[in-house]
């Protein structure tokens, strides 16, 4: 990503100068190292991500695509991609894609009514002079549990 911008303003900045602006932006990276970059062969874990994020893309409109990331890695081992739990994760979330979740979301608190909130006695000061002057407690969960069916 790095070594994209730099080929891409490198012509009007120079290479040396776009470094140096990116260090000061807290990116850390030498000419020397834009340079060896440049003529590295990707690595075999960026060519077997490539072969996987093409094998997911690929289930674009296969009832497979609603797969979730076990079900997902099993899939894709049962069509001969070596894939681990979490590369197929890690490339789920670099396209988007996510698993299609059963049931209904569960609700853990619900708000009043009113909608007001309790007021801020203490002006967010949780400071005292002394033991035993300021007290603070904090009840905002509401447990929506009704009993043994």
């Amino acid at each position: 990503m790095i070594v994209g911008f730099i080929d891409e303003y490198r012509r009007v900045y120079g290479v040396e100068s776009i470094c140096r602006a990116l260090s000061a932006h807290g990116v850390q990276i030498a000419a020397r190292t834009y340079r060896k970059a440049r003529h590295r062969p990707p690595s075999a874990r960026d060519i077997a991500d490539a072969y996987l994020q093409n094998a997911l893309r690929d289930l674009r409109e296969k009832p497979e695509a609603m797969y979730g990331r076990r079900k997902l890695t099993h899939y894709q081992r049962r069509q001969g991609h070596e894939a681990a739990f979490c590369t197929v994760d890690r490339i789920m979330g670099v396209l988007g894609l996510n698993g299609v979740v059963r049931g209904r979301k569960q609700r853990t608190t619900i708000p009043g009514k009113d909608g007001g909130r309790a007021t801020d006695k203490l002006n967010r000061d949780f400071t005292s002079t002394a033991p035993n002057l300021v007290w603070v407690a904090d009840f905002t969960h509401v447990s929506t549990w009704t009993g043994w069916a």
